[in-house]
């Protein structure tokens, strides 16, 4: 039988396996939904779907568990996913960048004495 210190290490990973999951699985449900409303309802189902093995405690039956549903999550990720328009990646990131240097800019221009 394993021992105490790595049975409690054992969950620990697990909660924290299970915990990037839902995070990143919730935050893709968002790339496909289309509207506020319809997010709520399918964050609602993905909930359902973690709850529903909230009482298991075998840690083989959860590693595999967590095994499968990584899965289904990297079978189901959006193919196209939103990128706030800012961030690197986004459509608007350094759209303005900068000038090279060496290159002065006169602002007032035509109005030099």
């Amino acid at each position: 039988m394993a021992t105490t210190a790595g049975y409690l290490a054992r969950r620990a990973a697990q909660k924290e396996r299970v915990r990037l999951l839902y995070r990143s699985a919730l935050k893709d449900t968002l790339n496909w939904a289309v509207h506020r409303h319809l997010f709520y309802q399918d964050a609602s189902d993905l909930r359902d779907k973690f709850e529903t093995n909230r009482h298991v405690e075998d840690p083989d039956v959860i590693d595999r568990l967590i095994d499968d549903a990584e899965a289904q999550y990297r079978n189901f990720q959006h193919p196209d996913p939103y990128i706030v328009p800012w961030a690197p990646g986004g459509s608007k990131f350094t759209r303005n960048p900068p000038p090279p240097q060496g290159i002065e800019i006169i602002y007032n221009y035509g109005k030099e004495n």
